[in-house]
């Protein structure tokens, strides 16, 4: 399947190519902005509504973090290494495959946003899974690493959240971080 995928964008045009390469860089950019927009909005919430906000950041961070030592302890490498041309450059030694961090990032962020906004969801999840395919598409990710991260980053960083918001929302009242009460 990787290579099918690979083999594929090679003969997609150039513009397709320089899209998938910055668009899931960019993509992280919409997805901090946005938790900027969902954090002005909870401003006029309840304080469980600005713990949710809150506390999305927070849970990316640790996923990603959990990912990270999931590279370590599992050591694949990359699948551009030598296998066939890629688009995009293969990273260098010692920057494992699995999970992709990039589906796990994406996945998180998106998860926590419909938690804490969830007319979000119709636009933050389809983008989180194109952000994540890129990873294949340009050649720096087997299907299976990019499947793992999005399922990571998507189940571990909202629950983190739901399992964090009953301790945080007294802790924004008190400090009366949310309008309403």
């Amino acid at each position: 399947m990787y290579r099918d995928i690979v083999e594929f964008a090679q003969g997609a045009p150039a513009w397709l190519h320089a899209f998938a390469e910055t668009g899931t860089d960019a993509g992280l950019f919409v997805f901090a902005a946005l938790f900027v927009l969902a954090w002005w909005r909870a401003r006029k919430g309840t304080p469980r509504d600005m713990a949710l906000v809150l506390l999305g950041p927070a849970a990316v961070v640790a996923v990603y973090l959990t990912s990270e030592l999931i590279k370590i302890l599992v050591r694949e490498e990359r699948p551009c290494r030598g296998l066939t041309t890629t688009i995009a450059a293969c990273p260098p030694v010692g920057d494992w495959s699995f999970p992709s961090n990039h589906a796990v990032i994406a996945a998180a962020a998106a998860g926590t946003l419909v938690l804490a906004w969830r007319a979000l969801a119709a636009f933050v999840l389809p983008l989180a899974a194109l952000m994540a395919f890129s990873r294949v598409f340009v050649g720096v990710h087997y299907p299976h690493d990019v499947i793992a991260g999005f399922l990571l980053g998507v189940i571990a960083a909202p629950l983190l959240v739901l399992l964090l918001t009953g301790a945080v929302t007294p802790v924004v009242r008190r400090l009366g971080l949310a309008r309403a009460s």
